[in-house]
């Protein structure tokens, strides 16, 4: 199996993703997935049918698969606003059309709505024909070329109604042209307009659906500046010279000097700088690095000058992943608008069902004309929007994912934007998570002298990688260090060391030391000779945040739960301090994920960890919530991904799931009122198909601009 990834062109709405979904399956892909708003469509594809047929088949269907190189190192490559169809007739968008259309149809709509304008020449219905066809030209080449297709693919597109209405219109007023009863026959106007006020109400979609996209689009743009690469020349001369970034290649060795943009992913070799990653956390605090720190491509260096080696490029990058996360997201479907595909898919046959039967029911029970009968269904054909329908959820998908993206928190799915609003319980680990993970002494007692107790500490707990052990002997760091015979680390107790003159030292837990008969609350003891020489106690810090995000849980009635592997007394001092309603304490990997288990059946629950070692449990709970290191946001387990320990961000990311969720509801109640309500209207004949075309363009552009407001409305 190869995992596809391709942007297609010219997807306007539900149905066009639904025709390609449609096909992608019946060629027996897997995992196929359509978003008509970014664009993006993606398959699993085995050894049984080519990539070729597959993107011939797209193309036979009316749309556009980009080359493969337009899209590399995920950027987005949308050239105005037009992802539709392109005709034959090289528009190259609706706008174009639609001021194309506009200039034939002002003097046919001036000669049959304003009173007293009966210009003579524009009366003479050879004149109206004359202005009418190159209108119905362009607007067959568009919506009659995308009705047909979507017609013989059996899944019929809202264009079938826009064709179908200014068709009738148009063949209806030939016909009486004809047949020399112009007068009562004349419909041109009613074509015009039509496929007029449609090209606007699509080219105002199309920008409504695009700002929609900006929050990604700014995340895209970083991934293209210029780079100082380091060279050296014969003489071991250092040299540097630009390049662009995407030439880079990992290993390279690049300058960033104060002010500049991070090009690449790297490690800094040497100097520091204080950093601004908001790009990536949405937080415009500085950040400072110094040797062997990550820097992420996108950042930029606030000040200070570095050298750096490139660690990742194109897709590895952390940007490119943050990218392909979002963008995989908003292509999943929520659970909410199943309901609105499966209408959707029915709803245009059933628009042209009312539509003939306005025209019957009006003709033959209702007393009207022919010709008036058929502007009023023609009148149904054009209201009725499936578009507004298709928009509703990806357009506030987009818009929510976006937001998050920006403040620093990946959605995986869009599923887990929907479940947010039901979550009742949010469970928390502790040690990384709600706490630092870095270690401070906070006590410690000997039997000898204190510049020696430290100097010997200093010295063992130096080559440890235990985090305890690594704090003391950042803090207690001294020049005159020991010089050790031997020493090595006994698993799972601590370390063990031999001086020059054969003394014994031991510094560990109380694993180690158990034999002396001793207090056990002490975090390490050092002994010499077996001898205990002291004590030391150590606490990771709590985050400055954690306290303010546990409040804000619970004015909004979630319960707070600490699960830990950590002692209970230590526990439940963090606990209290944050004000956490309940604490489960000394639990096994094993033990959590059945805590969690339980949780997840009692109630909609979240669970935090920082991803790791947690990754069973995340995966267990209703959403998995990871403190991600940005250099593992690809492999986390969880569904939902906060950056470089965002603990602050996980309020924002619950009430945005939340509000997304209303939004869609808003727009989908807006879409189904809206069609309830104007279709009989326009039955009734209270509405001509001209306002019609008009009132349906603005459907759209409502909920674009009900879905935008997500960007800026307060969530927390």
């Amino acid at each position: 199996m190869e995992k596809v990834n391709w942007k297609v062109e010219g997807m306007s709405c539900t149905n066009c993703a639904l025709s390609i979904d449609k096909y992608l399956k019946s060629e027996g892909l897997q995992n196929v997935k359509v978003n008509f708003i970014g664009g993006d469509v993606s398959f699993d594809i085995n050894g049984n049918v080519t990539k070729e047929k597959i993107a011939k088949g797209i193309e036979s269907l009316g749309y556009q698969v980009a080359p493969e190189a337009k899209h590399d190192h995920g950027h987005d490559h949308h050239h105005g606003h037009d992802h539709h169809t392109k005709g034959n007739l090289r528009f190259r968008t609706h706008l174009q059309r639609f001021w194309f259309c506009f200039i034939f149809t002002v003097p046919l709509f001036f000669a049959h709505t304003i009173p007293g304008v009966h210009i003579h020449f524009l009366m003479n219905p050879y004149v109206q024909l004359a202005l009418t066809i190159p209108v119905y030209v362009v607007g067959m080449d568009f919506f009659g070329r995308s009705a047909i297709k979507s017609v013989t693919k059996g899944i019929p597109n809202m264009n079938v109604l826009i064709a179908l209405g200014s068709t009738a219109a148009f063949v209806y007023s030939l016909y009486g042209l004809l047949a020399g009863k112009a007068q009562e026959y004349l419909f041109f106007e009613t074509a015009c307009t039509t496929i007029t006020l449609v090209f606007l109400g699509n080219w105002m979609e199309d920008v409504s659906v695009e700002k929609t996209q900006e929050a990604l689009k700014k995340l895209a743009v970083t991934q293209k500046v210029m780079a100082n690469m380091i060279a050296f020349d014969d003489k071991h001369q250092e040299q540097i010279f630009e390049v662009e970034s995407t030439s880079l290649r990992v290993g390279d060795l690049i300058l960033i000097r104060d002010g500049e943009h991070v090009p690449m992913d790297c490690k800094i070799l040497w100097g520091d700088a204080r950093v601004n990653e908001a790009i990536i956390t949405g937080e415009s605090v500085p950040i400072t690095k110094k040797m062997n720190d990550k820097l992420i491509g996108g950042s930029i260096m606030e000040n200070g000058t570095v050298k750096a080696q490139v660690t990742a490029v194109g897709e590895d990058t952390v940007m490119s992943h943050i990218l392909k996360l979002v963008k995989e997201a908003q292509t999943e479907k929520p659970p909410v608008q199943q309901l609105a595909d499966k209408i959707s898919a029915i709803f245009v046959p059933t628009v042209v069902s009312i539509a003939v039967l306005t025209l019957l029911v009006n003709f033959l029970f209702g007393h009207q004309t022919f010709g008036e009968s058929l502007l009023r269904s023609i009148a149904v054909l054009v209201i009725s929007c499936p578009c507004a329908m298709g928009l509703a959820t990806p357009a506030a998908v987009a818009v929510g994912l976006g937001r998050a993206a920006k403040n620093g928190v990946l959605f995986k799915n869009a599923k887990s934007l929907e479940i947010f609003k039901d979550i009742k319980q949010v469970v928390f680990d502790k040690t990384g998570t709600l706490t630092t993970g870095e270690f401070a002494i906070t006590n410690f007692t000997s039997n000898i002298e204190e510049n020696d107790f430290k100097r010997i500490a200093f010295s063992i707990e130096k080559y440890s990688n235990h985090p305890i052990a690594k704090a003391i002997a950042k803090e207690w760091r001294g020049k005159d260090e020991i010089r050790w015979a031997n020493i090595e680390e006994v698993k799972g107790k601590g370390m063990q060391a031999t001086d020059k003159e054969g003394n014994t030292y031991q510094a560990g837990s109380y694993k180690m030391v158990k034999d002396l008969n001793i207090d056990g609350s002490h975090n390490i003891y050092i002994t010499r000779n077996n001898e205990l020489i002291g004590w030391i106690d150590v606490a990771d810090e709590i985050r400055a945040e954690a306290k303010n995000v546990i409040a804000l849980l619970k004015s909004k009635n979630i319960t707070t739960i600490l699960l830990s592997g950590d002692k209970k007394e230590k526990t439940e001092a963090v606990a209290k301090q944050l004000g956490i309603d309940q604490v489960i304490a000394e639990q096994t990997p094993e033990q959590k994920l059945e805590k969690i288990a339980a949780f997840t059946v009692q109630a909609p629950t979240a669970m935090v960890g920082d991803g790791i070692n947690d990754a069973p449990a995340l995966a267990k709970a209703t959403v998995g919530i990871s403190l991600s290191d940005a250099s593992q946001v690809a492999m986390q387990s969880a569904q939902v991904v906060l950056m470089n320990h965002g603990l602050k961000n996980l309020p924002l990311s619950l009430g945005l799931g939340k509000y997304t969720y209303i939004t869609i509801k808003g727009n989908l109640f807006w879409a189904f009122a809206y069609n309830i309500v104007a279709i009989p209207v326009a039955a009734f004949g209270f509405l001509s198909p001209t306002v019609g075309a008009l009132v349906m363009g603005l459907s759209d552009v409502v909920l674009a601009i009900n879905s935008i407001r997500l960007k800026f409305r307060k969530v927390i």
